[in-house]
């Protein structure tokens, strides 16, 4: 996959109306501090475009950013966040629900997860939704490089476990310090266009 194109082409708040596109929507979901935004740069060969801070919750919105015309990767608020009030966690998590019930053009769903830890009780809740929304969560195992190798299968069969994935679930490893898993979630990309 070569990403020629791309641009934040919508950010919706609490309270906005989620736009409908034609072209297909993949949706990135994932705890706060998970490394959905270095995912995102990572896949689209930027910097910065997706906004990376060391505190985790940024991502309040949904944004929508156009790949090459073609498609879009939609970047979900990260939930989790213990620093943000209950009202708050619990509108993000209407927004999420929403975007989840009414996008007409939503292809996947990547669930992002640490590969160093056992799904926690919101991955879990967040695996239920995507589910009861007709979907199979597709699981990125963020962090790869984290973990020394000899560790990897042990850990995936974690996910697996701790989401109750069926057995022929994809998870797809990603490191954003290397770029590890970059080529597979791409082929996943193209198979799925």
């Amino acid at each position: 996959m070569v990403i020629r194109s791309v641009n934040l082409e919508t950010v919706c708040g609490i309270t906005s109306t989620l736009p409908h596109h034609d072209k297909p929507e993949f949706a990135f979901a994932g705890r706060s501090n998970v490394g959905k935004s270095s995912l995102i740069n990572g896949l689209m060969n930027r910097k910065a475009l997706a906004r990376v801070s060391s505190a985790p919750g940024k991502t309040r919105t949904i944004n929508y950013y156009n790949v090459n015309d073609a498609f879009y990767f939609v970047d979900l608020p990260g939930y989790g966040y213990a620093q943000v009030s209950l009202q708050e966690k619990e509108a993000w998590g209407k927004m999420i629900e929403r975007y989840l019930k009414t996008s007409g053009s939503l292809k996947r769903i990547f669930l992002l997860a640490d590969i160093r830890h056992e799904p926690g009780a919101n991955d879990k809740q967040m695996a239920r939704w995507i589910r009861e929304g007709g979907f199979e969560p597709v699981v990125i195992a963020t962090k790869l490089d984290k973990i020394n190798r000899s560790q990897r299968q042990k850990q995936l069969k974690l996910l697996r476990e701790g989401l109750e994935l069926s057995a022929d679930a994809v998870i797809l490893p990603w490191s954003s310090q290397t770029k590890e898993g970059r080529e597979e979630i791409y082929e996943y990309l193209e198979a799925c266009l």
